[in-house]
C-alpha cells in the first residue's frame, strides 16, 4: 500500500502531466504571464461548466470574496451574517473592508450556516449573508435566497469547498452553487477539488453592471491604461496557474465522483456505530463533492483518536479547533454562548480523514480498520 496522503497531489499530478506540461510549456513559450491566452480560455471554460455569465479571475480565494463585497458597495458599518464555523478567511474580508461580522450558528447534520440563526441576526444594519458551502455541502439555498429577497439582502457565496456541486431547488430545478447568490467567490488552492499549482480565485455573477465593476476592482481599478475609474486592488490569476486550471477543468467532475465514490466507502465501514456519525448528504448525491469528509466523534477522545491515526501513518486534521467567535481577532462583547451550542460542540467532535481523488480500497480499507480498532481497545 503507499503511503497515506491528507491530499496526494503528486499522484493526481502523474496522471495529467503530459496536459499539464504542455499548457504550462504554452505559456514559456508566449511569454504572456498575466492576462495570456490561457487565462481568457479557462474563464470562459468555466462560465460553460457553470452556466453562469461571468467568471472574474483574481490571485486568491480570499481576493475574490473581499472584492465580490467591494463590488456590491458595502460600506463601512454594514452588517454582514456569516457562519461561526467556517475558515477565518470569510470573516477576514468583512473586518478588513470595516464592515461588522456577524456570526451565527450551524446545523449540526451539515454543518452549514442555520436558517433560524440567519433571520435572528437579521438588523436594519445588516446588508448581506455569506453562506458557506462548508466541506463540499450546499447550504440551503432556497430558504437563504428567499430570506434575502424578504429582507433585501446580497448573498455572497463563499463556494471556496464546493465548486462543482449542484443544488437542487424545491421546485425540482438545479444550479451549480457558486451561481445562485448575487455574487460568489471560489479558491484554487492546490488542495481544493479544482485547484492549480499555486494561489488562484474567481468571482462568479450573472449582473452584467457588477461584474463590470469587479473587472476594473481587479487591475488597479482600471478599465482603460493608467484611467482609475474605481477603487480596486492587484489581483490577478497567473497565466501559469491558468494553463493548470485549463489542464484540470474538464476532468472536475471526474473528481468530484472519485471523492463522492470514496466517502461512500468511508460511510459504510462505519454505519452505525454507536461513537461515530458520519457525514450528511442533504439533497442528491451532488449536493455534496466531499472536500473534506468530516465525522463527528461521540462520547469518546477524539483527540486521542486522532494520536492513534498519527500513530499509524494516517493523516487526519481538526476543521476547525477555535469557533470564529472564540478567536482573538473577532471577539465581539454581543456574542452569547447560547447563540453557539451546535459550533462549540462541533469543535470538540470533529475529525477530517484522509480525501482526494487518488484514494483506493487498501488505504480507505486501513483508515477505517484503524479507526474501528481504536474503540475496541
Amino acid at each position: 500500500m503507499k503511503k497515506i496522503q491528507m491530499v496526494d497531489l503528486k499522484s493526481q499530478y502523474d496522471h495529467i502531466k503530459d496536459t499539464v506540461n504542455a499548457s504550462i510549456q504554452e505559456v514559456l513559450d508566449n511569454t504572456a504571464y498575466i492576462n495570456g491566452p490561457q487565462v481568457h480560455s479557462f474563464q470562459k471554460s468555466l462560465e460553460d461548466y457553470l452556466g453562469v455569465k461571468h467568471v472574474i479571475p483574481c490571485a486568491n480565494g480570499t481576493d475574490a470574496l473581499q472584492i465580490a463585497m467591494m463590488g456590491l458597495g458595502l460600506q463601512p458599518g454594514d452588517e454582514v451574517i456569516t457562519a461561526d464555523f467556517t475558515f477565518a478567511a470569510t470573516v477576514e474580508v468583512i473586518a478588513l473592508l470595516q464592515l461588522t461580522p456577524v456570526l451565527v450558528d450551524v446545523n449540526p447534520d451539515t454543518f452549514n450556516i442555520s436558517i433560524e440563526g440567519i433571520r435572528k441576526a437579521i438588523t436594519p444594519k445588516t446588508k448581506a449573508i455569506v453562506p458557506v458551502h462548508l466541506f463540499g455541502q450546499t447550504a440551503d439555498m432556497d430558504d437563504i435566497m428567499a430570506i434575502a429577497k424578504e429582507h433585501n439582502l446580497y448573498v455572497i457565496e463563499d463556494n471556496a469547498q464546493a465548486i462543482g456541486a449542484d443544488f437542487t431547488f424545491a421546485d425540482g430545478t438545479k444550479k451549480k452553487t457558486g451561481t445562485i447568490g448575487h455574487v460568489a467567490s471560489t479558491s484554487f488552492f492546490p488542495s481544493k477539488n479544482l485547484g492549480c499549482y499555486g494561489d488562484g480565485g474567481a468571482i462568479f455573477t450573472n449582473d452584467d453592471d457588477l461584474a463590470h465593476i469587479i473587472r476594473g476592482i481587479v487591475n488597479h481599478g482600471m478599465y482603460e491604461r493608467y484611467h482609475h475609474d474605481v477603487v480596486g486592488v492587484n489581483s490577478r490569476l497567473d497565466s501559469v496557474q491558468a494553463a493548470v486550471l485549463n489542464a484540470k477543468l474538464p476532468l472536475l467532475d471526474s473528481y468530484n465522483k472519485a471523492r463522492q465514490a470514496a466517502a461512500e466507502k468511508y460511510t459504510k465501514a462505519f454505519a452505525g456505530h454507536a461513537n461515530i456519525i458520519t457525514p450528511t448528504i442533504a439533497g442528491d448525491t451532488d449536493s455534496h463533492v466531499f472536500h473534506q469528509y468530516t465525522l463527528r466523534i461521540l462520547n469518546s477522545d477524539r483527540n486521542a483518536l486522532m494520536k492513534h491515526l498519527l500513530d499509524k501513518g494516517i493523516p487526519c486534521a481538526i476543521y476547525y479547533p477555535i469557533p470564529l467567535h472564540k478567536q482573538k481577532a473577532y471577539a465581539d462583547s454581543r456574542y452569547d454562548e447560547n447563540d453557539f451550542v451546535v459550533t462549540n460542540q462541533l469543535v470538540e467532535e470533529v475529525l477530517s480523514l484522509p480525501m482526494h481523488t487518488e484514494l483506493d480500497d487498501d488505504q480507505i480499507d486501513f483508515i477505517t480498520s484503524t479507526i474501528l480498532e481504536f474503540f475496541i481497545q
